[in-house]
């Protein structure tokens, strides 16, 4: 039996999984997707949030400030991409100016510091691409930009090289209390766990309906995004959000970890959790609206589009607590945004209400560092030689547009909670996130992937089980498919 069991692999899941690989426990984190980050850690706008917006008093406001504080160390142990750049929620009359006071306001009463309200000139020449129609902004130091899978990924390679169990592609379709704890039913298999966290994001509502009397629901609300160009990502240094408004905080501008600029997101209600699609209407939207803010977004540079599903709970805040009906069961459910900025707190907040309902020892020997990430590009020259000297493999470029070696595509693989898939090795080695969005390098990375996973090419697929790639050779498709033509002729016959 495990002590723990941790379903949902995202943000949240992960960074549980890390905080209680600091203990004595045997934990398990168990994810139906093939990789870690796979929901709505992996499509989201990456900010580091200050923690102004939120409602004084909200779990939403206790932890988005105590998290915003937890980035530079943890990023710092992990190697995870991460800038305090700061933010500016900008203002173009007199009402949002006392938009801008509230939110101003309400920072203050939940603890963030380093905010202030600043003028039009002042604005303009910190960001001189914004609109010339602005008349203030909140400056907001404490603001910043991470990279949301890379955090995710680290945190969960860090808990398994501490002991924690990673069981991905295990979807849990049933949970019975049993005695001492919960059997968990993963497809034909089950296991057994004293305690279980509901980390299940847009499934967390039907997680815990398995469990307890329905108390509240997960609403998907879909956000489109348009990524841009490494040669247009200093359009502008800082976040820069609109006034926000009833769907959120309205359609950002902002520079990236890795240099590209992000535009985005609408907002849009939905009752189909899988709608991960991208619409005309969306990405209008996003353009019509981020001009306001900055008449010039050099929209020629677009590279990619994409959208994420934010799992909104119907209670308006965070759900974290341990179930009534359900002793042992924690609830960690509703985690939008500012959830990337507070899931770090969420975790130590998690771990020590498990500590009150079963006490767990700390380890003598918690390694919180990850083994070095090697970004060969950012190397000297004598350091490059000697990458090349040890392994070969780091002299070959396999993305020319992010410079990304077989090298490092190797290294993320063989890691702990490695990739297995061409998505999977994107979101960690970045190879395909570039110009030509993988048009070049995607068939090399899959020949590495089946390399090193000993699997044939066939088998590797872009990011789930049933996105593949390739069925087999051309001519044996061919062959295939006049076979079966002669099949239907005949019975036409």
């Amino acid at each position: 039996m495990y002590d723990v069991a941790i379903i949902g692999a995202g943000i949240s899941g992960t960074c549980i999984a890390r905080e209680l690989s600091k203990y004595n426990v045997k934990a398990v984190l168990i994810d139906k997707d093939t990789d870690i980050s796979n929901g709505t850690t992996k499509a989201n706008s990456a900010i580091v949030h200050a923690g102004y917006d939120a409602k004084p008093g909200t779990l939403k406001a206790k932890f988005n400030v105590l998290g915003n504080a937890m980035f530079d160390q943890l990023c710092e142990e992990l190697q995870v991409p991460f800038k305090r750049i700061g933010s500016f929620v900008v203002a173009f009359n007199e009402e949002e100016m006392k938009t801008l006071q509230e939110l101003y306001e309400k920072g203050l009463k939940n603890g963030v510091p380093d905010m202030e309200i600043i003028p039009r000139e002042q604005v303009l020449a910190m960001e001189p691409n914004l609109s010339p129609e602005i008349v203030g902004a909140l400056y907001a130091k404490t603001g910043g930009i991470v990279g949301p899978w890379e955090l995710a990924i680290a945190a969960a390679e860090n808990a398994a090289d501490n002991g924690v169990e990673i069981r991905l592609e295990s979807q849990v379709t049933n949970i019975e209390k049993i005695e001492g704890g919960y059997r968990i039913f993963i497809d034909e298999e089950q296991l057994d766990a004293k305690y279980v966290i509901n980390c299940a994001g847009l499934y967390a509502d039907e997680i815990h309906n398995m469990v307890a009397t329905p108390s509240f629901k997960i609403l998907p609300r879909r956000g489109q995004y348009n990524i841009f160009d490494k040669s247009v990502g200093n359009f502008v240094n800082k976040v820069v959000f609109p006034c926000p408004n009833e769907f959120g905080k309205g359609v950002l501008v902002a520079p990236t970890v890795h240099g590209n600029l992000l535009v985005g997101p609408d907002a849009e209600d939905l009752d189909d959790k899988k709608a991960l699609n991208t619409t005309i209407k969306g990405l209008s939207f996003i353009r019509e609206h981020s001009v306001r803010s900055a008449e010039k977004v050099p929209f020629n540079a677009i590279i990619t589009a994409f959208a994420g599903l934010r799992a909104r709970p119907n209670t308006g805040d965070f759900i974290i607590e341990e179930l009534q009906e359900a002793k042992g069961f924690i609830d960690v459910a509703g985690i939008e945004s500012p959830g990337l900025t507070a899931a770090p707190a969420i975790a130590v907040y998690v771990v020590e209400m498990l500590q009150q309902i079963g006490s767990f020892e700390k380890k003598n020997d918690f390694n919180p560092t990850r083994r070095d990430v090697v970004h060969f590009m950012d190397l000297s020259n004598e350091e490059k030689a000697a990458m090349i000297q040890k392994d070969p493999r780091y002299g070959r470029i396999i993305c020319r547009c992010e410079n990304i070696t077989e090298g490092e595509i190797v290294d993320v693989i063989k890691r702990s909670a490695g990739a297995r898939t061409v998505d999977g090795v994107k979101r960690r080695a970045r190879p395909g996130s570039g110009r030509c969005q993988g048009g070049f390098c995607g068939p090399r990375v899959m020949e590495i992937l089946a390399r090193e996973m000993n699997i044939e090419i066939v088998e590797v697929v872009k990011d789930s089980r049933a996105s593949y790639i390739l069925t087999g050779p051309t001519k044996e498709a061919a062959i295939l498919e006049e076979t079966m033509e002669s099949v239907a002729a005949s019975k036409e016959q």
